[in-house]
């Protein structure tokens, strides 16, 4: 089955079109210490998971790389482009193992990450976007997350649709016990590396396209935008990175022109439909975008 081409339908059919808050005003940074200390013990807790790495089994390095594109792709294809910008559908069996990787990522429940997500392409780059990278590079990195939202995402926040769902945590007990049970693996390895190091891992590349994406690269296909085209993003986050093309086309399945070519979401997304659990794959026509290059692009 071949993706559905619905260029035409951005402005009617997408929540994320960038939308400019005018007159806010800067509030000073009120941290929360609780969330400045866990994440100080979760990123402590990482680099301390690496002295582990030549301890531990083989079979516990492929299972912490497999975790953690498990979990990753709960965020890619499921929060991130199933439910924040529904740009394919997706059958029950389809959700429910999506859900199960988003959580098993514990960046939050669909229903806060689909939300949070909404506001930030809806008014990206202002006050009102929730990792502003107009802040700085550690703000929109990891600092949003140190300090209580400023005014302007709550109230935006409440404009935006989401989607509801319960989250079951999978993020510590399942990748500790799989290689405890099934390799003798011991519980402390298992849980710093397949845990610790993976969920850490997991969150940074998150992270990584708040930060790098939105502050370096080229611009090819809207060079007024802060987002950019960062390959080594679009690498950590299988296939994230092509962050100028998102914020000018979000409901494009793919999140770039280039298909498969350092994207596994969309092979992920592109097997699931051959099997029949994804369907109508929204995919902005090659013309469209050429003309967009033509007219606001960087010429990159």
């Amino acid at each position: 089955m071949e993706p559905t081409n619905r260029g035409n339908e951005i402005k009617d059919m997408d929540p994320c079109i960038t939308e400019k808050t005018a007159g806010s005003k800067r509030q000073p940074l009120n941290i929360v210490w609780r969330n400045v200390v866990l994440m100080t013990a979760l990123h402590l807790g990482a680099v301390y998971s690496l002295t582990l790495i030549h301890k531990s089994h083989h079979l516990t390095w492929i299972w912490t790389v497999f975790y953690y594109l498990f979990s990753a792709m709960g965020i890619t294809a499921g929060a991130h482009r199933l439910w924040s910008h529904r740009s394919y559908r997706a059958k029950t069996p389809l959700r429910v193992l999506l859900a199960v990787m988003q959580t098993a990522a514990f960046q939050n429940d669909i229903l806060d990450w689909a939300r949070d997500h909404r506001v930030h392409h809806k008014y990206s780059e202002t006050d009102a976007d929730p990792h502003n990278a107009r802040r700085g590079f550690f703000f929109a990195h990891i600092g949003w997350l140190l300090v209580k939202k400023h005014p302007d995402v709550k109230e935006k926040g409440k404009l935006i649709s989401t989607i509801a769902f319960a989250v079951i945590l999978m993020c510590f007990v399942v990748p500790t016990f799989v290689p405890y049970l099934f390799w003798g693996e011991s519980l402390w390895n298992a849980y710093f590396l397949a845990g610790i190091l993976r969920y850490c891992a997991t969150l940074n590349a998150t992270w990584n396209v708040n930060s790098f994406a939105h502050l370096w690269g080229p611009k090819p296909y809207d060079k007024t935008i802060n987002p950019s085209e960062n390959m080594g993003v679009a690498f950590s986050t299988i296939g994230e990175g092509f962050h100028n093309y998102h914020h000018t086309f979000p409901h494009d399945y793919s999140t770039s022109e280039y298909g498969w070519r350092l994207n596994l979401t969309t092979v992920f997304i592109d097997f699931m439909a051959r099997i029949g659990q994804a369907s109508e794959r929204r995919k902005i026509p090659p013309e469209v975008v050429l003309k967009r290059k033509q007219r606001t692009g960087d010429g990159s």
